[in-house]
């Protein structure tokens, strides 16, 4: 078969879009008139926004006779639900490693997956174009993380190319002069990623890794077919992830041709397509043969860790800027979610208006609120909260690995902090001025951290972190608790009130902001917190005393977003999420009820 099918991985910010994007122009794929000039792959807004990939995607282009289909993958481990399924449609990889830093964290734990399903890996040595990159770190680095993962001797035996794929070369010496184009990773892809296994004789299987929505036909599967062949307007069976099945038909068969996808009459086994007509499919479901329906083994997900109460908004504000806000429509949206997001848990909470959300880590939520917010919801979420697990009787709780780099002089104030919060110090070496660690930390340790790590470190510091396993519940402790200054009375901040406020501590807001009673304007300089007027007004009158003339300065407030809003509040906070605003409050708002409550 003509067919490779060809996943790319690598850290966030290796340059894993990029190098896409130079394969699919230096392939003279017609893209149409919509498409920007760069990182093509990175259709989503909050993609482009964060220069991260958070949704796989599928392209095709050809080189010679052979048609290449290309997957992208995330890059972060909350993700890590898309890389686990989406790889189930790939017979190789090209590994990505930045020149200058080597392997990363999170190219570990999408490579570990990669090697568990037996792909055949091409290594890309990429930005060699970088000042200081260190070509061979990163090689003798990316060698060590294959035997570290325990890769057979075949997989260690893996083709390296050196790339710089911004300027759109490739080569198989890290040479950038003798660099003309990208076609040794077109060859390489060629030479070394093996065709498609699977019987084109056999009865039709394919499994659906992935779910699009078309304006026209409606909801589409997307997969490999393992077997056989499908042809437009047959009759298929659709076999359910508990094994019940049903009698479907193809409306469309769709292949992809570029970053589109066109209409097919018949595809066989191993290529990757779209099939619409079957409207209640899931993710892990089998399409398969009508005379001989056989299921193909279910897609196993690895368990969420970090789970969080989403709501109805219940402030004096609520319904004000959002178009949907009912549990009703919560709900709708939440169960929705969980068509295409297989790593996502939702479940009923302790009201009706309440739903507990579970997830990979914070930033999968985090991007599932900031999605829902642009969409028009409005809804309050409580702080994420790990997910305790039994196993064997005993009481567990989610590792995580965290890697950690600081200059040598903030090497104190680094584990000092992870010792409080239980962090196992596993490795630690200081070169040239920097230190690098190594720590296993509880995930509870963690939450609220990054925040108060970067400002430690003086924005200098690079934390990454992933999930190793459950391991037996760790000793209650006490991370850094924080105090909050919380508005007194509902009315119009201004700057009088701001100034005499800004003195206990750092203000989140700004003048002429509407606030509400409870609601959390800044953090207090001590752990408790403290009620504050800020809508309070300067005296008017035509007395005029000494000092009166004198004004003081406000202080620039700090900018709060969803994600560090999540991690700031404490157990009695929420944040209200709406299309317009972020804003924190206290769980109960009126200040004699809380007193009451502790």
């Amino acid at each position: 078969m003509n067919i490779r099918n060809v996943a790319i991985i690598a850290h966030v910010d290796h340059g894993k879009t990029t190098l896409v994007d130079a394969l699919l122009r230096q392939s003279k794929v017609q893209f149409g008139k919509d498409t920007n000039e760069e990182l093509i792959m990175d259709s989503n807004e909050l993609e482009r926004e964060r220069g991260i990939t958070i949704f796989s995607k599928n392209a095709s282009f050809r080189f010679g006779d052979v048609k290449i289909n290309i997957i992208d993958t995330p890059g972060h481990a909350d993700f890590g639900g898309e890389v686990e399924r989406v790889l189930k449609m790939a017979d190789g990889v090209l590994l990505l490693v930045d020149a200058q830093e080597g392997p990363k964290p999170q190219t570990r734990f999408v490579l570990k997956k990669a090697l568990e399903a037996g792909h055949k890996i091409i290594l890309v040595i990429n930005k060699i174009d970088k000042p200081n990159a260190r070509v061979t770190f990163a090689l003798e680095k990316t060698f060590e993380l294959f035997i570290d993962l325990g890769a057979t001797d075949e997989q260690v035996d893996f083709p390296v190319l050196y790339a710089a794929a911004r300027l759109g070369k490739a080569g198989i010496a890290a040479d950038l002069d003798a660099m003309e184009d990208i076609t040794p990773v077109f060859d390489a892809i060629v030479k070394y990623i093996p065709a498609p296994s699977g019987d084109a004789s056999a009865p039709f299987q394919m499994l659906v890794t992935s779910l699009a929505q078309d304006q026209f036909k409606g909801k589409t599967a997307v997969g490999r077919i393992a077997n056989g062949t499908v042809k437009y307007g047959e009759s298929v069976v659709r076999i359910a992830r508990d094994g019940t099945k049903s009698s479907q038909k193809v409306s469309a068969l769709m292949t992809f041709e570029g970053l589109g996808r066109i209409d097919a009459q018949s595809a066989q086994a191993g290529d990757v397509v779209a099939i619409a007509g079957i409207p209640d499919i899931t993710i892990g479901d089998t399409i398969a043969d009508k005379e001989n329906p056989m299921p193909l083994p279910v897609i196993d997900i690895e368990h969420p860790t970090v789970k969080m109460t989403f709501a109805v908004n219940a402030s004096p504000f609520a319904g004000r800027e959002g178009q949907y806000c009912t549990s009703r429509n919560i709900s709708q949206r939440l169960f929705k979610e969980l068509d295409t997001d297989v790593a996502l848990r939702v479940e009923q909470g302790g009201g009706a208006d309440e739903f507990i959300v579970s997830g990979r880590g914070e930033l999968h939520l985090a991007i599932l609120i900031e999605r829902m917010r642009r969409e028009g919801f409005e809804l309050q979420v409580s702080r994420p909260e790990v997910i305790m697990q039994e196993i064997n009787g005993v009481m567990c709780e989610p590792m995580e690995d965290v890697w950690i780099d600081v200059p040598e002089e903030h090497v104190g104030v680094v584990i000092e902090n992870m010792g409080n919060r239980k962090g196992e110090l596993k490795n630690m070496h200081v070169d040239n001025g920097h230190a690098s660690f190594h720590f296993v930390i509880p995930t509870r340790g963690l939450i609220g951290y990054r925040n108060e790590f970067m400002t430690q470190t003086r924005g200098m510091g690079i934390m990454d972190t992933l999930f190793k396993d459950y391991e037996p519940h760790i000793a209650d402790f006490v991370s850094a608790s924080h105090g909050s200054l919380v508005a007194f009375e509902a009315g119009t901040s201004n700057s009088y009130g701001m100034i005499n406020a800004q003195e206990r501590g750092v203000l989140f807001i700004k003048p002429g902001e509407e606030v509400y009673t409870g609601q959390i304007i800044g953090q207090n300089a001590k752990a408790e917190d403290l009620e504050v007027n800020i809508c309070k007004e300067k005296r008017l009158s035509n007395m005029r005393s000494k000092g009166d003339g004198v004004s003081e300065g406000l202080n620039t407030p700090r900018e709060m977003g969803l994600e560090n809003a999540l991690e700031y509040i404490g157990d009695d906070e929420l944040v209200e999420v709406t299309p317009k605003s972020i804003r924190m409050r206290k769980k109960v708002l009126d200040p004699l009820e809380r007193k009451r409550k502790k």
